[in-house]
């Protein structure tokens, strides 16, 4: 089944979490890192407070100092380089000297200083950063790793949630891509099934799909009521045609004159019964077929050559048969007639010189002219009904070989066409399907 659709939802979710998060991290560090100078001043000046206070109620009280915090206390009366002694280091030393009165920072010494003044004395108080620093650093990979946790969580969510919205309309999409009207006995579209849980998106487009195809159904059916009425219906005057052209053309008492136009009647009547014939066996439904016997395809095509002799004869072009072999159908005779029927007189409608060669092996039967040919836009619409390369031309519907596709397609006997402009079309039936 196909996964693009879920996969892209996931990948902009995850596009969405890794910019979110990225952007938390952001945010988060530059707060931090601005505000480490804030807590540290408020740090120092809260131990300053609480130092002075524990003072005034004992006198010796030292200065905070440990490992983040140093804390020195410098009488008026005293000196700065007294108090801290010769092992301090001079950085700090220079820094306590040279500082305000107030807060000041150091880059050098990643620490900010108090300098409190007040009656007796100045405390000096020197916070160092460097952990906070570890701490910060330690934070942001914290939220890095809750960022790639919680971006793996969503997409594994959204893709499950989005694979189980998209799954109903996959398989409703490969259901309806499965169903050909053409291919039931009513015309109508198999049922279309999605799951409880599928959605009511997925539950209407279901309801919808139905609703369509049997309307769709419902056209299938009236076409194929309707050539197959239409076509009983002209079976009968074209016999009656057929039959008193066929009387007219026998009276001793007809002058030679009207043999000409007697005999396009004749030959007219065939090609509509040709018409006729094909179009009862394409409105037949899947499974209704024609009566199938086991027959010479031989016999079949010498009845065709001889149904349109006269027509090659007319045009003096020469119609050959090369038989190779003599294969055997279990298959109605009537289709592979209409068929190779259409094809010869496809061939002397587009054929002026030269002539046709039909050749009999074993499992195809080829139909060759030199004729016109066809170009290559030609043939990518030979096979569309009534569509014809020179719509002024007398010869022809433009449906012969749409007919004679859909007959093949039917039976199991696939139509091939190759064709040259300027010398020839040859058309292959290969007779697959239903060789005895």
């Amino acid at each position: 089944m196909p996964q693009g659709l879920p996969n892209r939802i996931r990948d902009a979710f995850t596009f969405q979490a890794v910019i979110a998060g990225l952007t938390l991290i952001v945010c988060v560090m530059t707060a931090a890192f601005i505000g480490r100078e804030v807590v540290a001043r408020k740090w120092l000046q809260a131990e300053a407070d609480a130092w002075w206070q524990a003072r005034s109620s004992e006198a010796a009280y030292p200065p905070p100092f440990g490992v983040n915090l140093q804390g020195y206390f410098v009488p008026d009366d005293g000196a700065l380089q007294a108090i801290i002694g010769g092992d301090r280091a001079v950085a700090y030393m220079n820094w306590f000297r040279d500082a305000p009165v107030g807060f000041s920072a150091r880059r050098d010494t990643e620490g900010v200083l108090l300098v409190d003044r007040r009656p007796g004395g100045t405390l000096y108080l020197a916070a160092s950063l460097s952990l906070f620093d570890r701490l910060l650093a330690l934070a942001a990979g914290g939220l890095a790793l809750l960022m790639v946790a919680t971006i793996f969580v969503v997409s594994w969510m959204t893709y499950r949630t989005s694979k189980r919205m998209v799954l109903p309309i996959h398989r409703l999409a490969d259901e309806v891509g499965r169903w050909n009207p053409s291919d039931d006995d009513d015309g109508g579209p198999a049922a279309l099934s999605t799951a409880d849980d599928a959605g009511r998106e997925a539950q209407a487009l279901t309801t919808a799909l139905h609703g369509l195809g049997d309307r769709i159904g419902a056209f299938v059916r009236r076409e194929r009521e309707f050539t197959r009425d239409a076509s009983h219906e002209l079976r009968t005057p074209l016999t009656v045609i057929r039959v008193a052209s066929d009387m007219i053309a026998s009276d001793p008492a007809t002058p030679a004159h009207q043999q000409r136009p007697l005999l396009r009647i004749r030959r007219a009547t065939q090609d509509m019964e040709a018409v006729i014939d094909a179009l009862l066996v394409l409105a037949r439904e899947r499974g209704v077929m024609p009566q199938s016997e086991i027959f010479e395809v031989v016999a079949v095509v010498e009845e065709e050559i001889d149904k349109v002799q006269a027509l090659f004869e007319g045009k003096r072009l020469s119609l050959d048969v090369d038989i190779r072999a003599r294969p055997r159908l279990d298959a109605p005779p009537r289709v592979l007639g209409v068929m190779l029927g259409h094809l010869l007189r496809n061939a002397w409608a587009f054929t002026e010189t030269g002539g046709v060669e039909v050749v009999v092996d074993s499992d195809r039967i080829i139909v060759r002219d030199t004729g016109i040919g066809m170009t290559q836009d030609v043939l990518k619409r030979v096979y569309d009904p009534f569509y014809r390369v020179d719509p002024f031309a007398q010869a022809g519907k433009g449906i012969g070989l749409s007919i004679v596709r859909r007959l093949g397609t039917r039976f199991g006997w696939p139509v091939a066409l190759e064709s040259t402009p300027g010398e020839g079309t040859t058309v292959t039936i290969v007779l697959g399907d239903r060789l005895a």
